[in-house]
């Protein structure tokens, strides 16, 4: 049997969870982020419904814009405890298959397997997080990379002619993608198409005449090289040929960091105000990893002005620590020695923790 990487990515989860409590609202335009309402300055949407995405909405979209273009749509408040109790449940179904998983957030793993059928096996994965009222869609592939792009065809498969078709088994949900059909499927896609490479790179692949997979594909390598570096450049070509890491690991990963931040409703001119908020935040994070049993090495704070500006301070401290008072009073001596000239738009409070 061969081996197979499965890419699980749980669809539009933050709605997801929500329309398993509120079943009223499925098939309703649901935007989920900040506190529900749409009228809170300086919050952004973490999950569109795929109703509400078809007016525009978008992740990462302020809530004001997100209301412009969707009037009709359902806002609802961030619940974190929730999304982590149903990705829990989850990725521990997920563990009830044979083979390894490797938990990648809250809404996607991959699971190698050996199979002569992997479409069979994406179809019980399927069917068994439907168990769970929750959707997922499976990518297929022979290697992490090739398995994360064959996800973004799942999710369009049987919606739109344009995509190529991939192979036997294929239907909505589920899509294959390997070295037997990579240039059929990407070859004449634009470069930032691949997972890795995003549009500053690819403008500067365009420079270079290379703008499809098909032209990285057929780069010179030593180009590639001289231009983004030897360790980097030839990265980009072996993208190109659709060649990625095929380990999966089962430990799960431990934070090298800790960090909190807050975008504020008004901006904050008081310096009485910024040292309260800065203390709060301090002592939120180093109170959730006390609580984990992480100790702190060095803290860091980092202000962004009204005028976007942002700049990060930091200091190691004396000794290691999980005293949450005195890394709060540490922040609150970094962020003494900022000038705060101008009005305060985010604050951010970040640990440095050591190895486990």
């Amino acid at each position: 049997m061969a081996r197979w990487l499965l890419h699980v990515d749980l669809d539009q989860f933050q709605a997801a969870v929500e329309f398993r409590r509120h079943p009223e609202l499925r098939g309703l335009p649901v935007i989920v982020g900040g506190h529900g309402d749409p009228t809170e300055p300086r919050k952004v949407v973490t999950c569109a419904s795929y109703p509400a995405r078809a007016f525009g909405v978008r992740a990462g979209m302020p809530l004001r814009s997100a209301q412009r273009k969707c009037p009709e749509g359902v806002f609802l408040p961030l619940d974190m405890a929730a999304y982590e109790d149903a990705s829990d449940e989850v990725m521990a179904l997920l563990r009830t298959f044979p083979g390894r998983v490797e938990v990648w957030g809250w809404d996607e793993a991959f699971l190698a397997a050996d199979t002569d059928d992997p479409e069979a096996l994406a179809q019980q994965v399927r069917d068994a997080v439907a168990g769970l009222d929750l959707t997922c869609s499976i990518g297929i592939g022979d290697n992490k990379l090739t398995a994360k792009l064959a996800t973004g065809f799942a999710k369009s498969a049987g919606k739109s002619s344009a995509e190529p078709v991939a192979g036997p088994g294929v239907a909505a949900g589920v899509f294959r993608l390997t070295a037997a059909n990579w240039a059929e499927v990407m070859a004449h896609r634009p470069t930032n198409a691949l997972w890795g490479i995003g549009n500053r790179i690819a403008a500067r692949l365009a420079e270079l005449g290379i703008r499809t997979v098909g032209d990285l594909m057929a780069a010179d390598r030593q180009r590639l090289a001289a231009e983004f570096g030897p360790n980097t450049g030839p990265y980009f070509w072996v993208l190109g040929h659709g060649k990625g890491d095929t380990d999966v690991t089962t430990e799960p990963r431990i934070p090298v960091g800790r960090s909190k931040s807050e975008t504020f409703p008004h901006d904050l001119t008081d310096p009485g105000e910024i040292r309260a908020q800065v203390a709060r935040l301090a002592t939120e994070v180093a109170e959730e990893m006390a609580a984990a049993g992480r100790i702190a090495g060095r803290v860091a704070v980092t202000v962004r002005t009204n005028t976007f500006y942002t700049r990060s301070k930091q200091e190691k401290l004396p000794e290691p620590t999980i005293d949450v008072a005195r890394i709060a009073e540490t922040a609150l001596r970094i962020v003494d020695r900022f000038d705060l000239d101008r009005p305060v738009r985010l604050l951010g409070v970040r640990l440095e923790l050591l190895p486990q």
